[in-house]
């Protein structure tokens, strides 16, 4: 298995452990993380997806080298609240999936892309 899913699956163990109202699940085949039914990450790629409705948080991901806006479809119909962050950056997974597990993903995202 390589190595970045290794590191997701880590997080998905030690997220669930601690926290009762996170599960692993999937969506669209993609494995991911629900927080009371609500998906706050996952896997794809090679590289980890973040829900992210903070904006200063949000904004702190995509400025890592190589990170983007997550388009599942490959077709520009970006998720505005979603950043991938790839595999260089899997130290900062953990803090990253903590941040997305503590937001509200009840905001809807804003106009600004």
């Amino acid at each position: 298995m390589p190595e970045a899913r290794v590191r997701y699956d880590e997080i998905v163990d030690a997220l669930t452990s601690w926290h009762p109202e996170v599960r692993a699940s999937r969506i669209f085949g993609m494995p991911c993380l629900k927080r009371s039914g609500r998906v706050i990450a996952g896997f794809t790629r090679g590289a980890m997806v973040f829900k992210l409705t903070n904006p200063d948080d949000h904004a702190r991901a995509l400025a890592l080298s190589g990170a983007h806006l997550f388009d599942p479809s490959s077709r520009g119909e970006h998720f505005r609240q979603w950043v991938v962050v790839p595999p260089a950056h899997a130290d900062e997974w953990d803090a990253l999936a903590y941040t997305a597990f503590i937001q509200d993903h009840s905001i809807p995202p804003s106009d600004v892309p």
